[in-house]
């Protein structure tokens, strides 16, 4: 393997010894003979052709949330590459570990402006503060398996997040025979001892703690460390916004979601807890309701902050104590602390555990009810069934109302953007369905969060998504409208809209056109029927929902929202 050929095939080789056997990506020109390495290794690796490269990125993206290990995806240069970005900044704000290969022009047309070029180090790189850990450009044909290493090792170690690569154009056709490098496995930090027994003393000393989960890294040896460490200390713990399978929604330990529409009685109790503890979260603006729930930069509450990101810790908040270390290590030291033989808080915890199942009883809605399509997918779904979505409104039924798994069962439940990128939701599905075939994938998407990369249908279609075992659906929200903004203009100018009206497809008919199976639902009843015959479908399905726009979100109408802000007003 290592005897002269083309670099382009080299890079294919290094990829398969870091254990890559699926990337993603849309062909280019300045990339061919990568392609041809494809081809000549098709035994072993699959280049899945997508028809976007944003959806491209979004794939990307959920590989390495599924997997741990770095999500691959191939651009060509410019427009290519700038497509790409938002599946890059996703990557980023949700801390997943992914490489974005850019083909680039020839060596010898660089600074002149030639077709399609940019200095993507100036484009993605750290001046950017949040599209990108490392962009590195490789120079030299026998140097390509040392970047390839080290950008596997950079995305996955510390936080978690995306690399680029650059390829020149000729750099890829030159030969050579570099061997490539060992699969690299990134290294994991321990918490301090003395740190640990400092977290001690102030669980020992607490009266209302609270552990707030999530962020990227976990695997299940940690989120089953995390379970034991809430159960030995009867700990409440609420997940990050968007990391909801960090800790089982099923445990009586859960308190619920730590996020957008929050439950105002744990946001309340949030507020209220003399110790948060937050591990592996960056404490970000979702997270903390604006950084209201913890007042930043010094918050009422004593903080525990545990982050694999030396970066992290300090950047908003003046913690009482700072733990640098790998989440999953993090977790097996704490389930490792001794917990004293009472506790003080107990009750509280079985209150709290008690306000999230009150927050998943919903009055009645007609005639489509989104709680109720919600608590049927979950009592139908495979227990192992991975759940997608983008962005928008729609979105806060399926994080209320659906109980997610836990990681340490099945591997991740949930995939979604922190980013709050819309279109993510149909590519996640898409990939997870293409790397995990034997588990069912649910996409939920709003009518504009789908539009944004509902092409990618034809990707399902043509590599076989959804044929089985498991399922492939998508639940399409339609309300006719971009429902965040139309909810903020009713807030901030009641009753004047303007360019959030949506004017939509047939859904149903679209999907058909895909070679989906497809149904239109406009009332609850009328859901379970289609939802059972789209898991006993033999391919793909769509369900088209119809929601009247008024409905908003899980807890009010836009008349709702309008007439209290005219009300401030008056």
């Amino acid at each position: 393997m290592n005897s002269h050929r083309l670099a382009g095939h080299a890079l294919v080789e290094a990829l398969i010894a870091q254990g890559a056997d699926t990337v993603f990506g849309v062909p280019g020109e300045s990339y061919l003979a990568v392609l041809d390495g494809f081809h000549e290794h098709r035994d072993r690796i699959r280049f899945i052709a997508c028809r976007q490269e944003g959806g491209a990125a979004f794939m990307a993206e959920a590989q390495g949330k599924l997997g741990g290990r770095p999500g691959l995806c191939f651009v060509t240069r410019g427009p290519g590459a700038t497509n790409a970005a938002i599946g890059l900044h996703t990557a980023f704000q949700d801390s997943t570990p992914m490489i974005l290969f850019v083909g680039q022009v020839a060596s010898d047309q660089r600074d002149r402006e030639a077709f399609q070029e940019l200095d993507y180090r100036q484009v993605f790189g750290p001046g950017t503060l949040g599209m990108a850990k490392w962009v590195g450009e490789v120079q030299s044909a026998d140097r390509l398996p040392e970047y390839v290493a080290r950008a596997f090792h950079t995305a996955m170690q510390g936080r978690p997040g995306p690399v680029v690569l650059v390829l020149p154009e000729d750099l890829l056709t030159t030969p050579t025979a570099a061997p490539v490098l060992p699969r690299v496995e990134p290294a994991q930090a321990w918490p301090a001892p003395g740190a640990l027994r400092d977290l001690r003393a102030l669980l020992v000393q607490a009266r209302r703690p609270f552990v707030i989960a999530g962020g990227g890294g976990w695997d299940a040896e940690g989120a089953r460390a995390l379970q034991r460490f809430a159960e030995n200390w009867q700990l409440p713990v609420g997940c990050g916004f968007r990391f909801q399978d960090s800790f089982d929604n099923h445990h009586p330990q859960y308190a619920g979601d730590v996020g957008i529409a929050i439950n105002p009685k744990l946001a309340a109790r949030i507020r209220e807890a003399d110790l948060v503890i937050a591990l592996g979260v960056r404490l970000g603006e979702m997270t903390t309701g604006g950084y209201t729930l913890l007042e930043a930069p010094r918050p009422a509450q004593k903080l525990v902050h545990i982050h694999a990101g030396a970066e992290e810790l300090g950047r908003v908040y003046a913690a009482d104590l700072l733990l640098q270390a790998s989440v999953n290590n993090a977790a097996k030291a704490l389930e490792a602390l001794a917990a004293p033989p009472s506790l003080a808080w107990t009750a509280w915890a079985r209150a709290a555990a008690a306000d999230y199942a009150d927050n998943r009883v919903a009055p009645p809605v007609a005639p489509l009810d989104m709680a109720q399509v919600m608590l049927t997918v979950e009592r139908l779904a495979p227990q192992d069934s991975v759940y997608t979505n983008g962005a928008g409104n729609y979105s806060g039924w399926l994080h209320r109302y659906l109980r997610y798994r836990g990681l340490q069962h099945h591997g991740r439940t949930q995939l979604a953007p922190t980013s709050g990128a819309m279109g993510y939701g149909v590519p996640a599905a898409i990939a997870a369905s293409l790397l995990y075939p034997r588990r069912t994938v649910i996409n939920v998407a709003g009518d504009g969060d789908f539009l944004m990369t509902g092409q990618e249908l034809a990707t399902a279609s043509g590599y076989g998504a959804g044929r089985g075992p498991g399922r492939l659906i998508s639940l399409v929200v339609d309300n006719g409208t971009y429902g965040t903004i139309r909810m903020h203009q009713e807030r901030e100018y009641p009753g004047r809209v303007s360019g959030s009206d949506l004017f939509n497809p047939d859904f149903a008919a679209l999907a058909r056109a895909y070679g989906w199976h497809a149904a239109t639902v406009e009332c609850s009843d009328e859901f379970e029927p289609a939802f059972r015959a789209a898991l006993a479908a033999d391919g793909p399905a769509l369900i088209h929902l119809k929601l009247a726009a008024e409905v908003s979100t899980t807890r009010s109408t836009l008349s709702a929202i309008r007439e209290a802000a005219l009300r401030k007003r008056a």
